[in-house]
């Protein structure tokens, strides 16, 4: 099983924000974990903090991640689809490729925050519109890194003799992740064109949503064995079970406790690593992990040492 960290919150950064950063993606790096992750927002999501709070512009921010790193994969969980038109998108995820040495992840998705493309003047159109764009974008992006010179005629993208050079370095093109646990719009995107998905949710979620994903599969002559199965999950672990229900309080105050059963791994590290481990045993393959931002660094070391080295 292989692990990767996704940082959502620069509120504890401060004026320091880039030398926090590095701190923490440097540690994760050095600790094993197989790839860092920033949300693609431009507002603070309300899950994680006040729409004021600080809040770094995604691929910006991996393109500076990727200068100061050497082996972590660089991934946006993810790219709302109305945000830049795909063949920017692809550009933009092909020089992140060139100057990472081959290490970018493209995670994209319909995008929800409405609230948020208003503020920025983005048009926010109707569900089924979002996943049609989404189609025609993930097919632009695919020509755009494979082809020499690339046209695509849609409904809503047109592009002609679009050149991407350099190409991507990843072949046959950097790995791209679907977000989104739709049953019938975005898992019929991941069968047809997704290397990865990412799922919310408890083991008896993931298990019932991956069978879905698998009759998609089947429906469209994809081998369900080729795409990546990933979850984000919010971890709280701490020795002192005191302290873990202390950090749950403060974290997910306003969350119930069924809904917390299906987006947060909390406990000791045993706790936590059965929990990971029913996950893996779900279908699982890819966790990456986001962390209380007041303890990142501790609470990063002590996942890797207690759980990621010994699942590995």
């Amino acid at each position: 099983m292989k692990f990767g960290l996704q940082h959502p919150n620069f509120s504890y950064d401060g004026r320091e924000i880039i030398e926090n950063l590095k701190q923490v993606v440097l540690r994760a790096e050095n600790l094993g974990f197989d790839s860092f992750w920033v949300m693609d927002h431009f507002h603070q999501i309300s899950m994680v903090g006040e729409p004021s709070e600080p809040m770094l512009e995604g691929w910006t921010t991996q393109a500076a991640v990727c200068g100061f790193t050497s082996k972590i994969k660089l991934g946006t969980l993810v790219t709302g689809v109305i945000y830049r038109y795909p063949s920017i998108l692809a550009k933009i995820g092909a020089t992140l490729d060139v100057l990472s040495g081959g290490r970018s992840f493209m995670g994209i998705g319909a995008a929800w925050n409405e609230e948020e493309s208003r503020a920025y003047g983005i048009p926010f159109p109707s569900v089924s519109e979002r996943f049609e764009r989404l189609d025609e974008a993930l097919q632009i992006i695919h020509k755009m890194w494979t082809e020499d010179h690339a046209t695509f005629i849609g409904k809503y993208y047109q592009i002609k003799d679009a050149y991407c050079n350099p190409k991507p370095l990843q072949k046959p093109h950097p790995p791209i992740l679907i977000g989104g646990t739709g049953e019938r719009k975005t898992f019929r995107l991941v069968a047809k064109y997704g290397d990865a998905c990412n799922l919310f949710g408890s083991p008896d979620t993931i298990r019932k949503k991956l069978a879905i994903l698998r009759e998609r599969c089947r429906e469209v002559n994809r081998d369900y064995g080729t795409i990546l199965k990933t979850k984000l999950g919010h971890v709280i672990i701490a020795s002192d079970k005191n302290k873990v229900e202390k950090m749950l309080a403060e974290e997910f105050k306003n969350v119930s406790s069924e809904m917390r059963s299906e987006f947060v791994i909390f406990g000791t590290p045993e706790e936590v690593r059965r929990q990971v481990e029913a996950f893996r045993d779900s279908g699982i393959e890819y966790l990456i992990v986001s962390l209380p931002p007041s303890q990142e660094v501790e609470q990063l070391e002590l996942f890797a040492r207690e759980v990621a080295s010994k699942l590995n």
